[in-house]
């Protein structure tokens, strides 16, 4: 059963990512304050839900949150500065575009680079543990994938809009047999050993 909040004290937003393990496209995450009392019969890891759930608990986050948010940091930004600061970027943009700045943190996953001087807390497996957590994995997931079918449309041949750039046989050879796009990490290499582990 998932808890509505870690600590009652202080204004708190859950945040969580999409997309760290994917060849191309940006990583996008997701801050969301929700209120004291939310519940939902649903809501859990974005991972356990299929997509059309997801999109419809989207709705109600969106409906019911009192803030949410979401940041992008494209493939380049990726490249400039590894996958795992860009998460933490990611983050930091969407806490800094929420309306109401929340006075605590909690993290999924089990790193974070502060932001500002809020406190934090990082918990791992926490979109199956908090409701904003999994609140904003499903955020950072839908609105990530909405971008991926976007861009399937101008390569049509790396299948992104069913794979929405994770690297799937398909993907891995694709990318072998005609080589990158303007969206791919070119710091996620692609090689034929890492295909036969599949």
């Amino acid at each position: 059963m998932l808890l509505s909040r870690y600590q009652y004290e202080y204004l708190e937003a859950g945040c969580d990512e999409a997309g760290r393990g994917c060849l191309a496209g940006p990583v996008f995450a997701a801050a969301v304050i929700l209120p004291d009392d939310f519940d939902h019969a649903l809501l859990n890891d974005s991972k356990q839900l299929s997509e059309e759930v997801r999109y419809e608990l989207r709705i109600e986050i969106e409906q019911k949150a009192i803030a949410h948010a979401v940041g992008i940091v494209d493939n380049l930004e990726i490249d400039a500065i590894n996958i795992l600061n860009a998460s933490f970027l990611a983050m930091h943009r969407a806490i800094e575009k929420l309306h109401l700045s929340p006075q605590f943190l909690i993290i999924d996953g089990n790193r974070f680079n502060k932001y500002q001087n809020i406190p934090h807390k990082c918990i791992i497996e926490g979109d199956a543990k908090y409701f904003s957590i999994a609140a904003a994995s499903i955020l950072a997931k839908t609105y990530r994938d909405d971008y991926m079918k976007q861009i399937a449309t101008e390569h049509p041949e790396y299948d992104w809009h069913k794979n929405k750039g994770y690297p799937t046989i398909k993907h891995r050879k694709t990318v072998l047999e005609i080589g990158y796009t303007p969206y791919h990490r070119r710091t996620f290499k692609v090689t034929d050993p890492q295909l036969e582990m599949f």
